[in-house]
């Protein structure tokens, strides 16, 4: 009877540990939008939680970041709330750091253009001083790529047009951010 109480327990564990790293819409992890600040330490209770709060005047401050760590010591997440100082504000931005997070396609921080492509529908491209961000709105995704990446012609200034036939393919992820809005 014993065996199967711990069969039990082992595999509500692992179960469970699957759908920690799902991202979807609304909804990261352990996370979702409605989460707000003071619920950090609770929800990640049995991980590190680095508080980088900003600092400075209204016009110079920066913004407070709240890493997440597990409990091998790796960098998971990075949450950043709508304002600053304020423990019941909710999350603004997530940048996904860890690989073990993934979209129900597999889509994680290690893939490329094409594998965004194949597995979401993109929404836009912004082109930016040196980089172009690829939007996901189905999982509020938002890829930021390294314009290093595109043709010559089209790495210089932001008046371009980039379109997704302009990417090359194998063009990594330069980071993996989710904004709620």
């Amino acid at each position: 009877m014993n065996k199967y109480v711990i069969i039990l327990i082992i595999v509500l564990i692992y179960g469970c540990n699957d759908r920690n790293y799902n991202i979807s819409k609304g909804k990261v992890g352990k996370i979702n939008s409605e989460i707000i600040v003071k619920q950090l330490d609770s929800i990640f209770i049995l991980d590190s939680i680095v508080r980088r709060i900003g600092e400075g005047d209204y016009m110079f401050s920066g913004d407070d970041n709240y890493l997440i760590f597990d409990t091998q010591r790796n960098h998971l997440l990075t949450l950043t709330p709508r304002q600053q100082h304020d423990a019941n504000e909710t999350i603004e931005t997530i940048e996904i750091i860890s690989e073990k997070f993934s979209t129900k396609n597999g889509l994680t921080v290690n893939s490329n253009f094409e594998e965004i492509q194949k597995t979401h529908n993109i929404s836009a491209i912004q082109n930016t001083i040196n980089n172009i961000i690829v939007f996901v709105d189905e999982i509020d995704a938002y890829f930021i790529i390294d314009k290093n990446n595109l043709p010559i012609d089209l790495r210089l200034g932001t008046e371009n047009e980039i379109k997704e036939i302009n990417i090359p393919p194998n063009s990594k992820i330069k980071k993996f951010m989710i904004g709620w809005y």
